[in-house]
């Protein structure tokens, strides 16, 4: 399982964040360079169709891949009342021969990004990663040389911590307990559930510009959907 919140922060105001970050968290930045491919399963795989994402960690001198599979989130009353979604979570490491695999097994590429930007890693009450990254689309297929930005001037931040059935209450409260500290630049909340927001909103192929992101909760999140809508869109 894992506990996760997200929000959007304007590019000229990264440096604040990550200077904030560098203070909160005490470690060093890490760079990061991930190409994520997203693979859906055919029909003939079954009835419920499965979707697994291929993260290729392109800043190690020897590209590394992960499999994950995210589940479905925690629901009912006591979901409702925690500001941290959790959702359950199945990554392991893979070679490089991942994508032949999942093709060989009848999967198809859905879409492909990449996330460029940086991270920490820090024990806070539990082991929680902060990315601030901008997410680019290739022109090209694989080529991420020549990505360009979805949402240029706005970038994605991301809280994560692992968490299990018996104490996710405690990474839930250190979750929200850290994202306190930045809220003077930055409104983070659970992700939504993107593709059907972006369908009731009608958005198509529209964009949304924003001159500041001291916005209300609700919004903030409609932002967000629109952002990979777009991507998946193009």
């Amino acid at each position: 399982m894992e506990c996760v919140v997200q929000g959007i922060i304007e590019t000229q105001h990264v440096e604040a964040l990550e200077i904030l970050l560098q203070g909160l968290c005490g470690v060093h930045r890490e760079r990061l360079k991930i190409h994520e491919l997203c693979l859906k399963s055919s029909p003939n795989l079954g009835l419920v169709a499965s979707e697994v994402r291929l993260l290729c960690d392109l800043e190690q001198p020897e590209p590394t891949w992960t499999v994950r599979h995210i589940g479905g989130a925690m629901r009912g009353a006591g979901a409702e009342q925690i500001s941290v979604l959790v959702r359950t979570l199945t990554e392991s490491k893979v070679s490089k021969n991942a994508l032949r695999l999942f093709y060989s097994l009848g999967y198809k590429l859905d879409h492909e990004l990449l996330r460029v930007g940086f991270a920490f890693h820090f024990q806070r009450g539990a082991q929680i990663t902060v990315t601030v990254s901008s997410v680019n689309k290739m022109l090209k297929l694989h080529a991420t040389d020549e990505a360009v930005p979805v949402t240029p001037g706005i970038q994605l931040v991301e809280v994560t911590a692992p968490a299990s059935s018996e104490n996710y209450n405690e990474v839930v409260a250190a979750v929200s307990s850290f994202c306190e500290y930045l809220a003077p630049l930055l409104h983070l909340s659970k992700p939504a559930e993107f593709v059907e927001v972006a369908r009731w909103m009608g958005m198509g192929r529209k964009w949304f510009s924003i001159s500041c992101y001291h916005v209300a909760f609700c919004i903030t999140e409609l932002i967000i959907a629109c952002v990979l809508y777009r991507f998946q869109a193009n």
